[in-house]
Order: C-alpha cells, then sequence, then structure tokens
C-alpha cells in the first residue's frame, strides 16, 4: 500500500465521528482567529499611535542641523550663520520615492500678550503651502482660516486663545529674540484658531508664515531649523532617513537626518514592547489548544485500538500506522484552517474597513504626547496570517505525536483477544 492511500485512510478517519471532529476544528478555528485578531488589534493601537505621534505636527522624519538638538537654539539653524539653499534640499528631499510630503520650518520662543494677559508660547514658522501636505493639525481649524504671508497673521491653539481672552480678528502683541542680539516686537491678528486635543500643542504654539517669523527673528530666508518630512508609512521612516542622508551628504551642511525612531524613543520602544506580546499570543492560544486536540487524538484512537491491532497483525509497520494517525492530525488542523480563515477573513475586514468607534464612552485619549482614538482598530498583516497558519498546523501534529506513538505501540494479540 502506498503513502498516498494511507494518507486517504489516514483523512477518512475524521468522518468516523463528524460532531467530534466539527467541534475541534472549530476550537482551533477560534483560537486562529483570537491570535489573528489580538496581534491584528494591537498592530492598530502601535499603528494608531505612531501615526497620530508622527502626522500630526512632527511628522516621520526631521532635518536639522547637526547641534541644534537637543537645546533647539535659535542660532543653530540649517548650513549655520551663513544659512542653505532650502530649494535644493526641498527638491533633493521631494525625489526620494518614500517621501510623500516635505515642508521647511522656523522656530522662536517668545511672549505673547492680549490685553492684560501674557503667555510665553512657541513660534512656529511654515511653508503654508506645503504644510498642509505634511501636518495634520492645522486641517480643521476651529475658527478662521490659514495665515496670510505678508499680513502679520497667525494661528494659536484653542486654549491659548482662551487663556488670553482672544478670538479670530483679534490683535496680540509677540516679544522676542533676533538673532542679531535684538528684540523683535510687532503686532499680529489672529486669522485661525485650531484644537488638536493635546494641551501642550493647544496651550503654547502660535502659528504664521515662515518668512513672517524669519522677518520677526531677523533670520535671512535661507536660514531654518527644521525641515519635516512625512514618508508613506511610519515603518519604512528609518531606511528612508539613512538614504536622504547620503543624498544630502554632498552638500556638507552637517546635517542630521532624524526618523521619528530616534526622536521619540519611548514611542519606538513601546512599539517594540508590543511586537514582543507576539510570541505570547501565539503560545498561550495555541498552548491551550495543544490539549483540545490531544484529548481528541487520544480518545479518537483508543476507540479504533482494535483496528490498530488487525493493522499490525496483517504485517502493518509501526511506522504507517503513525503516519495515519498523523495525517489525520494534519486533515484536522487544514480543516480547522478552513474554518477559521472563513471567519477570520471577511471580519477582519471588514473591522479594518470601519473600525469601532468607542470615543462616545472614553472621549479623547493621550499616550507618550499623541492622541490615541479609542477605536478598535486593527491591522491586516500578512505575515501573522501565514505564522498563524502555521502554529495552528503545528498544533495539531504535534498533539497528534502521543496518541499516534501509543496506537503504534499496541500489542495485536492481547487487543484482539479482548485483554
Amino acid at each position: 500500500m502506498g503513502v498516498t492511500v494511507w494518507g486517504r485512510i489516514g483523512w477518512r478517519n475524521l468522518g468516523r465521528n463528524r460532531r467530534r471532529s466539527v467541534v475541534t476544528a472549530v476550537g482551533l478555528g477560534a483560537g486562529y482567529f483570537a491570535v489573528v485578531f489580538l496581534i491584528g488589534w494591537v498592530d492598530g493601537i502601535t499603528a494608531e499611535l505612531v501615526e497620530n505621534a508622527t502626522g500630526l505636527v512632527s511628522g516621520q522624519i526631521e532635518i536639522h542641523a547637526a547641534e541644534y538638538r537637543p537645546e533647539r537654539s535659535l542660532y543653530e539653524t540649517i548650513g549655520g550663520r551663513s544659512g542653505a539653499d532650502v530649494d535644493a534640499i526641498l527638491a533633493t528631499v521631494d525625489r526620494d520615492p518614500a517621501v510623500t510630503a516635505a515642508a521647511p520650518r522656523a522656530y522662536a520662543g517668545g511672549l505673547i500678550s492680549s490685553g492684560e494677559a501674557t503667555l510665553a508660547g512657541m513660534l512656529m514658522g511654515i511653508d503654508t503651502a506645503r504644510e498642509p501636505g505634511l501636518s495634520r493639525f492645522l486641517d480643521d481649524l476651529r475658527a478662521g482660516g490659514l495665515p496670510v504671508p505678508g499680513r502679520n497673521e497667525l494661528v494659536v491653539g484653542a486654549e491659548m486663545a482662551r487663556q488670553l481672552a482672544a478670538g479670530v480678528g483679534d490683535e496680540v502683541v509677540i516679544v522676542t529674540q533676533g538673532a542679531d542680539g535684538s528684540m523683535g516686537n510687532d503686532l499680529f491678528s489672529i486669522a485661525g484658531i485650531f484644537r488638536t486635543g493635546l494641551n501642550e500643542l493647544d496651550t503654547a504654539f502660535a502659528v504664521m508664515p515662515i518668512e513672517d517669523l524669519q522677518r520677526l527673528v531677523v533670520l535671512d530666508p535661507g536660514r531654518i531649523h527644521e525641515i519635516s518630512i512625512a514618508t508613506a508609512d511610519a515603518s519604512i521612516a528609518p531606511e528612508t532617513a539613512r538614504r536622504l542622508a547620503a543624498a544630502l551628504a554632498p552638500a556638507g551642511l552637517d546635517l542630521e537626518v532624524a526618523p521619528w525612531t530616534e526622536l521619540r524613543p519611548e514611542l519606538a520602544e513601546y512599539v517594540a514592547l508590543a511586537q514582543t506580546f507576539y510570541g505570547v499570543v501565539f503560545a498561550v492560544v495555541f498552548f491551550v489548544a495543544l490539549f483540545g486536540v490531544a484529548n481528541t487524538m487520544l480518545m479518537a484512537t483508543f476507540e479504533r485500538r482494535r483496528e490498530f491491532a488487525v493493522l499490525l497483525a496483517l504485517g502493518t509497520t509501526p511506522v504507517k500506522v503513525v503516519f495515519v494517525v498523523l495525517v489525520e492530525a494534519v486533515a484536522l488542523g487544514l480543516l480547522s484552517l478552513a474554518v477559521g480563515a472563513a471567519v477570520t477573513l471577511p471580519l477582519m475586514a471588514w473591522w479594518h474597513a470601519a473600525p469601532p468607534d468607542l470615543s462616545w464612552l472614553y472621549g479623547e485619549l493621550t499616550m507618550f504626547g499623541a492622541l490615541l482614538r479609542p477605536t478598535l482598530r486593527v491591522e491586516i498583516t500578512l505575515g501573522i496570517w501565514i505564522w498563524g497558519a502555521v502554529a495552528l498546523l503545528a498544533t495539531a501534529v504535534v498533539a497528534a505525536l502521543y496518541p499516534a506513538a501509543k496506537s503504534a505501540r499496541v500489542p495485536p494479540a492481547d487487543t484482539l483477544s479482548g485483554l
């Protein structure tokens, strides 16, 4: 008898007790769904966290002068006091296929006053044409619109506007230090009010066109502090940063091209920690499933002791008996995988496309300085699906090893005599 015949015998054995086979297959399929869903949910949480932490303001990559961080001094601009060809740098960055947007920025600290209220804040100069394609914090202004270059306009956070008792159209006085040692001060009108949900942004940031801020703090047009970059996927930011650093090296500007994993190490550590959770999920779910399958196989083989005894008495080798039981286990695993995939695929596709929103229950959540939407978002990762299938089949085979070995050692004479 060939291997194919023994395999067919093992496959047919599943039909001897259909109810038990179906129950076991459903249990293993549920384990497969649990693994894929739990890991997809963890992936969804981390993806949401990284996307909000990097996509709201900072971007996935930042280019600075090498000495700019961590003090972030007003004087440490790209290219030093001589400045740089910003358009040339942006052109190099834009040519990278992984880059979806890039925008220059300048920063300065200052005092913002309205009436009798005065706040210390961060002045942020942006390119009003490029910035909307990069960050999201100005996408949905609560009032007003974006500032127009040359009109001494700015937008402020909702909490800053509240503390200043100012609204759209009101004027504020800004006092700051100039890069030449002078004191910069001017009158600005509030063009719009934004709200991100992050208190540190809504309280401290005032955003204006970059040319207006450069004029206020006496910076030449070629002197900027940062070029922020968005990539197609946050996970490719480190590789993209290395590629951009190599592309910008011939300019000789002594630049630091830092991905979010360097700028936000605590966030990167959290993502790495979450990924170690995958192994725990695999181990727990399939370890529990192991006992269920082993119990099913033990019962199935015990009921067929006389059958195995006849096979052995007719000259069948113990190896062939083991093979029959293992084929039955693999067949059970394939059936379980089909059941699990049939349920998991449509459910995960729907959940990924329309994750349930729990903001009505929890409101806005923050973690590591990032706004986290309370949704049951799940990510679909092909690698996890494949490893889940491999783990399921491996569980079925490992669970059948002991029953298979026990079946191969059935004493034919004693079993057939009824002892």
